[in-house]
């Protein structure tokens, strides 16, 4: 009498186990989402991970997407950025000498750009290129608060204010730090 093979049945029991599993991840996963404890709140702390899982795609689109700038600084370039962030940006990114207070409360917080960083002498965002900072004003950040310009301001407009922010560590003409020291209109 032959033996009969079982090897059939255990694919078959094998793949039944794995769908199974695969169901109750997504049920666990939904009964987590609907009645767990997550930080949603600005007070609560991020998820583990968090940081690192949204910075990885966001780097590598800026990295792809980077532009050049099509134009050079000059003072009525500087002057012409500072009149656009004292308008669109100052409200939570404060300005030279001054932060914005409820920027702290924001989540992620509204990284003040005229500030030095805590663990070095960078301000603000003086160590990005220019594309990138660019990118970020055009296109902004999901989850973090940062609208997107492009439909707000021209490409001129966020290329001077982009230039402007790579120039933040270094003195400014006279008529741009009383521009950006001007009270917000």
């Amino acid at each position: 009498m032959a033996k009969k093979s079982s090897s059939g049945g255990g694919f078959g029991k094998l793949f039944l186990g794995f769908l199974l599993g695969i169901v109750a991840v997504a049920l666990g996963l939904f009964a987590y989402l609907k009645f767990g404890p997550l930080p949603v709140a600005v007070a609560d702390a991020p998820l583990p991970f968090e940081k690192q899982i949204v910075r990885l795609p966001l780097d590598a689109r800026i990295e792809r997407e980077s532009k050049a700038a099509p134009f050079g600084i000059s003072e009525d370039v500087f002057e012409s950025g500072a009149h656009i962030y004292r308008a669109q940006c100052a409200s939570c990114h404060g300005t030279p000498g001054r932060d914005v207070a409820f920027a702290k409360t924001m989540f992620p917080t509204a990284p003040q750009l005229w500030k030095k960083h805590k663990t070095s002498d960078v301000v603000g965002v003086s160590d990005d290129e220019p594309g990138e900072t660019y990118w970020k004003v055009a296109n902004g950040i999901r989850l973090s608060g940062m609208p997107s310009y492009k439909h707000v301001l021209s490409d001129t407009q966020m290329w001077q204010v982009s230039l402007l922010l790579k120039n933040a560590d270094k003195d400014l003409p006279g008529p741009v730090t009383q521009i950006l020291d001007s009270p917000t209109p």
